[in-house]
């Protein structure tokens, strides 16, 4: 019984967690995007996919997440928006 809670309890996190699309302007270094990578994992997030043709990643992240690596980097702010399916019809 105490796995099963102890299992709900560590994926609630993600469970409350949105999927975002974070890409960040051409020029940034790869610091300030490892950093945002290291603070939605840090906040209990996860990041799903990394980009290569992009500078940016997806992620399942907190808003506690979203809202601390929107404010990390002044010079280089991240446009973050929710990850969805895109059609052209």
């Amino acid at each position: 019984m105490k796995l099963l809670s102890a299992t709900v309890l560590g994926l609630l996190p993600l469970a409350l967690a949105e999927s975002i699309l974070v890409t960040f302007p051409s020029g940034t270094p790869d610091s300030v995007v490892e950093g945002a990578k290291k603070s939605i994992v840090d906040a209990g997030g996860q990041i799903t996919h990394e980009y290569t043709l992009l500078r940016g990643f997806s992620a399942n992240a907190p808003e506690k997440a979203i809202q601390q690596m929107s404010t990390e980097s002044a010079a280089y702010k991240p446009n973050i928006e929710k990850d969805m399916t895109v059609t052209i019809q």
